[in-house]
């Protein structure tokens, strides 16, 4: 359960995002001041057009976290790159996302949106590839040129426990 704790308080806070307190209305009162104070001189249509990539950027980053979280939780103890569980993680967050979007028809203030719940599993996409790609890039060696332990050196010259039992 330890594993899955991260994954899990995520999902919590994703479906307080969820809530009225989130709606566009509601975050208008706080991101408007934000960017008159980060930019004086913005007009309505600019503000507008602002507190909605924030708002839409917030739906991909959320889902982003989760899946790398969803990832981590099945990996454990595991330290390479399994293709099933990053397609399991990727399948989860996109469910959530179609659930997230399904509690939104019955909070007031907020709608479900099918673009959105697409944004989110988008978001969990590319975080199960830049996961993929963390695990393709870590294992590979730093100079190309470099033999292989186990390809090109004999079993004696190998670390203990990558030799058989028979031979230590």
């Amino acid at each position: 359960m330890r594993q899955w704790s991260a994954a899990l308080i995520w999902a919590a806070i994703i479906w307080v995002l969820s809530t009225q307190w989130f709606s566009d209305s509601h975050t208008a009162t706080w991101i408007y001041p934000c960017l008159r104070w980060l930019e004086p001189g913005i007009g309505p249509d600019a503000l507008e057009a602002t507190h909605y990539a924030i708002r839409k950027s917030a739906h991909f980053i959320e889902y982003f976290i989760f899946a790398l979280l969803l990832y981590r939780a099945m990996r454990a103890p595991e330290t390479r790159w399994n293709v099933r569980r990053g397609v399991i993680s990727l399948a989860i967050a996109a469910c959530y996302a179609g659930l997230d979007e399904a509690h939104q028809l019955f909070v007031p203030g907020r709608s479900a949106s099918v673009w959105d719940s697409l944004l989110d599993s988008t978001g969990a996409l590319v975080a199960i590839l830049v996961c993929w790609l963390w695990f393709r890039f870590k294992a590979a060696p730093l100079n190309a040129e470099a033999p292989s332990q186990t390809a090109e050196y004999p079993a004696a010259r190998r670390p203990v426990h990558d030799q058989d039992s028979s031979t230590v």
